[in-house]
């Protein structure tokens, strides 16, 4: 291989129609057998992926593109990373399962330890999970458990997850609305604070929330809105709301399922802050790429969980499963020894100002985000679904998001390469541009 293909390998490379044929096949079979509220099917999305390495993804046509999504930013570390895919490989010739609350194994004291000692504060004791959606209803209940009180404060445009106990707390309608009756009304939501609120403002509605409802006893949120079309609330409101939430005798719940790990420059978002909540939900990039979440809280609260019996009142069979915590092992050494967490403050500025002139496109409404995670708005969600598409069929992978679909949402692999996630920009402007004019 000569050097100037090798670098070309490094980069996107469409050599059929996108989706091409095989891509074209399997959607059709995928649509006899997956049940239809899955995965979107269309003309010209999606493609099936086959493989992929650090921040490229080919697909099952030879097509191979750069991933501005890191796959819902579980890949920090980049996709299929040789050190994490070695740990399970390892760890799958010793144990593939243990056995839950019952006989556990070595890893899961091991990884429960790691995230003892990476959590901020006296964030100490874990349960693990295998989705977010279940460190949220973990979180729910043993805020239960800790106050007595059954009832929720929670954020408009929120995603906590899809079940029906984290859909309680779920700020995006969309998502609650078909399982309405299913949906116990116990949480109280309030406005996400973005860049026009202000620290004073956003309190003074928590305060008048929790004077009308006693029967709250604690307040969840994510300390950067992913889902919901990345939102910052303003700086000094995560350090105003923990206050708040120890004048009144509350539990602080962050979800940073996705914020978590390196993706806004710190371990933790509210790292940035200095802010300890009471309990932490974590996932996504945790694993790197196997399944797995956990809650992290403190003794107070979580002690509040009855001591085992022999019945367990919370679990799962796949409780701590061996690949999954080798996997996260190996994952965290990764974070530390490529130093993820250094590289997105030192390119944060970077990205941010490159992602800032795209306001100069008459389609761009707003630019906001954090470390290694940030949204480009459009006027219209049609709009940014055609960006999404047109991206893919240039060689780019794109997530469209916001409450109602009119963001873009950009979170590379924190390892990204500095010409790679370059080259990924400009093919996204270039999406954006022939949209503009060629709707």
């Amino acid at each position: 291989m000569t050097p100037t293909s090798s670098r070309e390998a490094r980069f996107e490379a469409i050599v059929t129609a996108v989706p091409g044929p095989r891509s074209r096949a399997l959607a059709a079979e995928l649509a006899a057998y997956e049940a239809p509220g899955v995965t979107y099917l269309g003309e010209d999305y999606p493609v099936f992926w086959e493989s992929a390495s650090g921040a490229l993804v080919t697909d099952v046509d030879g097509n191979r593109y750069l991933d501005l999504t890191s796959a819902f930013g579980v890949a920090a570390t980049g996709h299929t990373n040789a050190r994490v895919a070695n740990a399970v490989a390892e760890q799958a010739q010793r144990l593939l399962h243990g056995m839950g609350d019952v006989h556990p194994t070595e890893l899961r004291t091991r990884l429960l330890a790691r995230l003892a000692r990476l959590a901020p504060g006296d964030l100490r004791k874990s349960y693990l999970a295998t989705s977010g959606a279940e460190a949220i209803e973990f979180a729910l209940k043993t805020a239960l458990l800790a106050t007595g009180k059954p009832r929720v404060l929670a954020y408009h445009g929120a995603y906590h997850g899809l079940s029906l106990g984290a859909l309680e707390v779920a700020g995006i309608e969309k998502f609650r609305a078909p399982f309405a009756p299913l949906v116990a009304g116990r949480a109280t939501f309030l406005p996400y604070p973005g860049a026009a609120a202000t620290v004073d403002g956003a309190l003074g509605m928590v305060r008048t929330a929790l004077d009308h409802d006693r029967d709250i006893g604690a307040v969840i949120l994510e300390p950067v809105q992913g889902r919901g079309g990345v939102i910052v609330p303003p700086s000094g409101f995560l350090r105003a709301l923990r206050a708040l939430c120890d004048e009144r005798g509350l539990l602080l719940i962050l979800d940073e399922i996705y914020t978590g790990f390196g993706r806004t420059g710190a371990m933790f978002a509210c790292d940035r802050e200095g802010v300890v909540p009471d309990l932490l939900c974590v996932g996504k990039a945790l694993g790197g790429g196997v399944p797995l979440s956990a809650t992290i809280g403190t003794p107070r609260a979580m002690d509040a969980w009855p001591v085992s019996a022999g019945e367990a009142l919370h679990t799962s069979t796949f409780l701590g499963n061996p690949l999954a915590c080798a996997a996260a092992l190996a994952n965290l050494d990764e974070l530390e020894r490529l130093d993820a967490i250094g590289r997105v403050r030192a390119r944060e500025a970077a990205l941010g100002a490159r992602l800032r002139a795209f306001a100069a496109h008459p389609s761009v409404r707003d630019v906001r985000g954090v470390g290694f995670l940030w949204a480009v708005e459009f006027a219209h969600a049609a709009f940014a679904n055609r960006v999404v598409v047109r991206g893919l069929a240039l060689g780019v992978i794109l997530l469209q998001s916001g409450a109602t679909g009119t963001s873009i949402t950009i979170a590379p692999p924190l390892t990204i390469e500095d010409d790679q996630l370059a080259r990924a920009l400009d093919v996204f402007e270039r999406a954006v541009r022939e949209t503009e004019e060629h709707p």
